[in-house]
């Protein structure tokens, strides 16, 4: 099993690595920095719950990926994720990529989409302006063990006045809880363009029983005019920690869309905030989240305006069972200056047994006058008459929470509109609730 330790690395283990695996100077020397820092600074410390009593350094040593011939050479689990007809995949298995493919029409219109390891080394000079921008490896601990260690990960670029029309698709799928699992995540949309990435975080709980965290980190720049729609489902073993941290900045007039399905089996940190800083710029974030058994999940959904006439929608819908727990914080936050900014949340928590645990913190931070702000929030239990109704019709009290959690989070999943994201959340929400 993955050792226990007070550091999970440190500088020369994280430069030698980056070097054997001949990674650029530049590269090697942040993650060295990195590593130093990892050992210094502090996990960080979300509301109402400890993260520190997880087990957050079990984070395996590098295994060197092999690549597959074909997409049919991959576990069934992972082919199934694979969309019908897709010629933009990318798949990683535990700490490297094993297949890579992307359409010719978009390599021709100078379209970028890799592995972000291999990005470091052909588009250097690129990377370099984006990795560790929107966030920093200074942030927490976390943000330090990611930069130190972090391996595989994606890289997509889309140039000015450029459309993807289909989705670019990745999975990312862990089956050894010895392997370093971290993905690290860097879209641009430059000016003017359009793109849809999805991605799959997975884990083969019929293979991994001992324990392990994965640290990732997205980072989206989305530029004057551009949109992009960013669609994840983690669906993870119970074994594992799971804690990604997504950031997007958003300059005039562009529009991020967060489609983020959290069905974990294993505790969970969840944190994505859009940055407006551009006039007119916009974001939308939908989460769903299901809980079980004695899980703990903090999951927060940011939007900070700096923009005049900016607008942030989020909504969040969590359903716990047995003894799970949910911390779900909505934080609007509109800085002085942001004139004309709109920002709305809404939080619903629906808990299915009396020992579940939900709590909704909607968060309104307001520096300026001429704003628009607005927050929901609920959190209950199951209507047992709606149960009873069921069950009186002959539906097992199974089924009948299975109904009654798939109308909960209907409104969410309904409105998801690339048809890829809402097929495969729909997959893994009803392979948890089979579980």
């Amino acid at each position: 099993m993955s050792t226990q330790l007070t550091t999970p690395t440190d500088r020369n283990s994280a430069e030698a690595l980056a070097r054997s695996k001949g990674e650029p100077d530049w590269l090697v020397t942040l993650r060295g920095e990195a590593a130093e820092l990892a050992g210094e600074i502090a996990w960080p410390k979300p509301e109402k719950v400890r993260i520190e009593r997880w087990n957050l350094t079990a984070v395996g040593s590098y295994e060197t990926p092999v690549a597959v011939a074909s997409v049919d050479d991959l576990p069934e689990n992972v082919r199934e994720l694979v969309s019908e007809g897709t010629e933009n995949l990318l798949v990683q298995r535990n700490s490297g990529v094993v297949w890579s493919q992307l359409s010719a029409e978009l390599t021709n219109k100078g379209v970028i989409f890799t592995d972000l390891e291999t990005a470091c080394k052909e588009h250097g000079d690129l990377v370099q302006k984006y990795l560790f921008q929107a966030i920093k490896k200074d942030e927490d601990k976390l943000t330090a063990l990611n930069a130190a260690i972090w391996n595989g990960g994606v890289f997509v670029y889309v140039p000015k006045n450029v459309e993807v029309e289909l989705p670019l698709q990745a999975i990312l799928y862990n089956d050894n809880a010895e392997a370093t699992f971290a993905p690290h995540i860097v879209i641009v949309a430059d000016t003017n363009s359009r793109v849809t990435y999805v991605d799959c975080v997975v884990t083969d709980k019929s293979v991994i029983a001992g324990p392990f965290v994965q640290p990732s980190i997205v980072e989206v720049f989305v530029k004057p005019g551009a949109l992009v729609r960013f669609g994840s489902v983690h669906s993870m073993s119970e074994a594992g920690v799971d804690m990604t941290i997504r950031r997007a900045i958003i300059e005039d007039d562009a529009r991020v869309e967060w489609i983020i399905g959290d069905l974990n089996d294993g505790n969970t940190l969840s944190d994505t905030k859009s940055v407006l800083l551009g006039k007119g710029s916009t974001s939308d974030a939908k989460v769903i989240s299901v809980g079980k058994n004695s899980q703990q999940m903090s999951l927060t959904t940011q939007a900070v305006h700096f923009g005049k006439s900016s607008d942030s929608n989020m909504v969040t819908r969590a359903v716990m069972k047995d003894s799970s727990s949910a911390i779900i914080n909505g934080i609007t936050k509109i800085e002085h200056g942001a004139t004309k900014a709109n920002g709305v949340q809404t939080e619903k928590v629906l808990m299915l047994s009396p020992k579940a645990r939900g709590d909704a913190n909607p968060i309104l931070l307001i520096d300026e006058d001429d704003v628009t702000a607005g927050h929901a929030a609920s959190v209950g239990q199951v209507n047992p008459e709606q149960v009873y109704y069921l069950r009186s019709r002959g539906i097992t009290k199974q089924d009948a929470e299975r109904l009654i959690i798939h109308g909960f989070l209907a409104p969410v999943v309904s409105e998801i509109p690339v048809v890829a994201v809402r097929e495969q959340l729909e997959r893994l929400l009803e392979r948890k609730l089979e579980g």
